[in-house]
This record gives structure tokens, sequence and C-alpha cells, in this order.
């Protein structure tokens, strides 16, 4: 049954399932669109995955603490759902007016994840608004992209994208919406936005490529900028972000999220994050302090945020205030991390990363922990009244052999030998290379190696007693690498995954893909399709780590 909402025609099923889930929230805001600037936030996966990112409800709360805007949220339809809007013909609608996407003047999509890009087309050809940007005049919403992915490679999504953000959202998004307020037209828009650093218009520049598809020349037109250089904010204690909603249909149920610090001091060489947030900035304990007890006029549950919370100099202090229920992220093996770990006495996990099995590969990715760390450490967590260790490890790392996955399993058995009390659990995935760090010229490792490792993990933990293993989808990683490493040509694979026509090996397009971008050594000599963005990393400082890697 159809019915009308704010004069469009909907889906009853699921106007009443969207309602559902704002009933259950806490912090929902409401607003009158006449007269305001109206943005649909779209965050491209389910809405429980969405409400538990940190930057999109930040982004969320800040744009509705303005008094001209109006920010409003779409997801992406469940897998059964997506069936339903397509039989009845009902669009994508955001969740607090039911307002379809061709209805407000910005969609705005928050992406952290490669493996959504087929999700933002599908939810574009869902709306029915052209795909392509070139396509789209002034009679249809501007299309911008925020988000991590949006600030190391955005090439795949150009041909989609009106406008990137190369950055951190806290440096850009007030001057652009300045800009946007004068708004002319998109032609006029673009025009003024080639001022702001860090802005990336992508129908501006051409690419052109040689023979073997490698790049040989980037031209940018319409004076717009050769190099777009990334924004970071310098003090985190400033950052708006922060939840603004709560609500237990969110994968973290009733939880509220806090960022304790931005960036990693240890620089591991196939961590992205350790590269491209660089500096490693911590919020100060005052501000922290303050948010948590805001926090708590929602909740008692405060998720605190940070690539390893055993390096924010404060952690303990923070744990030990009373009457929090406190969740964290991964831990790094080390003493003070063992402490951290009593503070959560009680809780069903704590995390720990070791990422390899041999103290050779650990040397190879600069994952500065011992096995004597790794093993102390888990003994206190798992004696210490946690229900679950979690263990994260990846496999296909550069120079990889099956000594070193075996080391995995050994590493492991030690573990348990330790301490007979509580579940492990083995988080394996497998290693992709991503833009702006030392491997991002390293190729990954082929399907069936890949499996054959996976499945000597699986067997050589089979009988130890309350240790279980989850991996990752091989083939999903390999989709995965060809996104994040990819130029605006894999644009056309995305369209077809989105069609809903899967990717199979036997596809043409999609092997000679995956040759191309992930199973091929690239030289320093080549031009990456990120190269037009200054994150602040030196090419050739990561192509010497790469070296050094290599030589173990």
């Amino acid at each position: 049954m159809n019915l009308s909402v704010s004069g469009f025609v909907m889906n009853r099923k699921l106007v009443d399932k969207a309602n559902y889930l704002i009933s259950k929230e806490k912090g929902t805001v409401f607003k009158d669109p006449g007269g305001r600037i109206n943005i649909a936030l779209v965050y491209p996966n389910r809405y429980a995955v969405g409400m538990a990112s940190l930057g999109y409800q930040g982004i969320y709360g800040f744009l509705n603490s303005m008094h001209d805007v109006v920010c409003e949220r779409v997801f992406l339809p469940e897998e059964g759902d997506i069936d339903e809007h397509i039989r009845t013909n009902t669009r994508p609608f955001s969740l607090e007016s039911k307002r379809t996407l061709d209805k407000f003047d910005i969609i705005a999509f928050s992406v952290s994840f490669e493996n959504d890009y087929p999700h933002i087309v599908k939810i574009l050809k869902m709306a029915q608004i052209p795909l392509k940007s070139i396509e789209r005049d002034d009679s249809y919403p501007l299309v911008i992209m925020g988000g991590v992915c949006a600030f190391y490679n955005p090439e795949p999504l150009s041909g989609f994208i009106d406008v990137s953000f190369t950055g951190e959202a806290e440096e850009m998004l007030g001057e652009f919406l300045s800009m946007y307020r004068g708004y002319r037209g998109k032609a006029d828009l673009f025009r003024r936005l080639l001022s702001q650093e860090g802005i990336y218009i992508p129908r501006f520049y051409s690419v052109a490529c040689d023979d073997s598809g490698r790049i040989i020349s980037r031209e940018a037109g319409n004076n717009a900028p050769a190099m777009i250089r990334k924004q970071t904010i310098a003090d985190i204690s400033k950052s708006f972000l922060k939840s603004a909603i709560t609500s237990p249909e969110i994968e973290f149920s009733d939880m509220y999220l806090l960022e304790a610090m931005r960036g990693c001091p240890w620089s591991c060489r196939f961590c992205l994050a350790g590269q491209i947030y660089k500096p490693a900035r911590k919020k100060d304990f005052a501000v922290l302090k303050a948010e948590i007890e805001e926090a708590l006029t929602m909740t008692r549950r405060v998720g605190l945020i940070g690539p390893s919370l055993s390096d924010y100099p404060h952690a303990e202090e923070v744990l030990m205030m009373e009457g929090v229920d406190f969740s964290i992220t991964s831990l790094r093996a080390n003493i003070k991390s063992a402490r951290i770990a009593a503070l959560m006495k009680g809780h069903k996990s704590v995390s720990i990363a070791p990422e390899a099995g041999t103290e050779r590969l650990r040397k190879v990715i600069n994952k500065r922990i011992s096995e004597e760390d790794i093993l102390e450490t888990a003994q206190c967590i798992l004696d210490g009244d946690i229900e679950t260790l979690r263990l994260y490890f990846m496999i296909g790392l550069p120079t990889e052999t099956a000594e070193d996955a075996g080391g995995i399993i050994d590493l492991v058995k030690k573990i348990r030998g330790n301490s007979k009390r509580g579940h492990i659990t083995l988080s394996v995935s497998t290693f992709v290379p991503k833009p702006f760090t030392p491997f991002q010229w390293h190729p990954m490792v082929p399907l069936k190696e890949i499996k054959e490792r996976l499945k000597m993990i699986k067997k050589g933990l089979l009988d130890e007693r309350g240790v279980r293993v989850f991996h990752d989808v091989p083939k999903y990683a390999h989709i995965q690498g060809l996104f994040a490493m990819g130029d605006r040509r894999v644009g056309a694979l995305i369209e077809k995954i989105a069609s809903g026509d899967p990717l199979a090996a036997k596809d043409r397009l999609f092997k000679e893909s995956l040759d191309f971008y992930i199973f091929r050594k690239k030289e320093l000599s080549e031009i990456l399709p990120w190269d037009f963005i200054d994150a602040g990393i030196s090419k050739e400082k990561l192509w010497n780590e790469y070296q050094k890697a290599l030589e173990g």
C-alpha cells in the first residue's frame, strides 16, 4: 500500500520502517526546510553501519547546528527493502522528512569504505538522478563526497561526483557553505570553489594513458590547481566530531562515540590511517572529559575512538571515570595496554592487533611489537575477566611465506597455552595495498594462494579449545584493492556491479583490471592515480620505506 508523505507517494511499509527507526533514536533533529540549504547526508550502506560512523554522526550534528542549514539522513536500503523500493517505484528518501533525494539542494556522500562505491551509484540510480556529473544540469542537486576515501584516491568515483573534499571536514565544510550561500548556478559555484584549498572538481581534469594503460599525463583546465593539498585540523580538541544520535538499532547499541586521538605515531607500513592522518593528534583531557559528561545526558555507553588508546596519555584517567560504560578500539600490545585492559574488567571483548605471526614479518611491516609483548598483553587480558580476546591478523603481506602464515597458528597456540580462560577470536583479513603507504607499489597475492593460507590457519587451530577463526572474503578484498588503487576508468566496473551484474573471474574486463591495478608491481617512476594529491607525504620517502621492507 502507498501513501502520501510531504506530497510524495511512498510505500507504507518502507515509511513505517523509517518511522520505527526514528522512534528509537535520541537526538534526532527536525527542521523546517523552507529558506534553508537542504542537505541530504547519505551513507552508502545500511542504517546500522552508517550510524556507527563517528564522521557521519559528527557532520550531521555540525550541519544542523547552523541556523540556515537543514541536514537529513539517507542510507542504502536493507537488501530486502531494495526489492520493495524497486517493486513500488519508491525512491530512496530521508528519514526525517521522507523527501526524495531530488528535493534537496546538495547530496553529500560520506564515504569510508571502498566496497561501498557501487552503493553510491545504486542510490543515484534508484533516485532517478543521472549518474554522471556532466549529465546533471542546475535542475539537479549538487553531488559532493567527503570521508577518508575522498582524500586519498577519489578517482574511481570521479565521473559520478561534482565536488570532492580532500581532507578533514572541520577545515573545509564551513568555508564551502560560505561559498555555496552565494550560489548562482553550478558553473559559478565551481569557479568560486577553485580558490578553496582541498576542493577537487574532477570534471576540470583530463588524464592520458599510454598503450599499456599507464598514466602519462594529467592536465588541469579552467584554471584548476594542478595539485590538491589535503586539509588537516591542527587541534582535534576543537573538532565537532561526536555522536549526535544514539539508538539501540545502531551497530554499537545506544553508544555515544567520542574521539580521543586521531592518527597514529607508529607508522606501520601497511596502514593508511598512520600515514593519511599525520601528524598524530591527541584531544585535550579537559575537553574529552566535558564531552563524556555531555554524553551521559543521553546514555551510559561511551565508545572512545582512536587507532591505539594506549597511546593516549590520559587513557587510564578517562577509563576510571565513574558511571560510564566505556568501549574501546584495538589496543597496542604493551604494558600500558595491560593496565587499560584491567580497567575494562567484565567487558565482553578487548582487541589487539599482532597483524603477523612472526617477528620477521612484523619487522617488514614495521609493527614494532615483540612476541613477548603480544603474549604478556594477551595473558593479562584473558586473566582479567574479559570474555573474548580478539586478535587481528593479515595474510598476503609483502614478503609473506607459508612459514609466516604458520606463525599465526603457533602464536595463537602459545597465547592459549598461557591462559585457558575466556575465548580467543581471530579476525583474519587479506592485505590490501593503500595509497600514500610504502606498500602502494606492491602487488596483492592471488586468490588461490590466499585461500590456501586461510585453510591452513583454520585447520591448524581447529582443535584449540575456545578459539574461533573468522576471515573476510578474499574476492571482496581484491575488489577493495581495485577500488583503492584504481583510476577513473574503474568507474565502468563500479557501474557494472551497481547494476547487479556480479563480477566473476571469467569477466574479461574484471580480470584485466585486477591484473593491471593490483597484481602488477609498480615502479617509483610511474604516475599513480592519486599523485595529484599533496598529502604532506614524500613519495621518495615512502619508496625508501618500501625498499627497507623488501630488504627485511
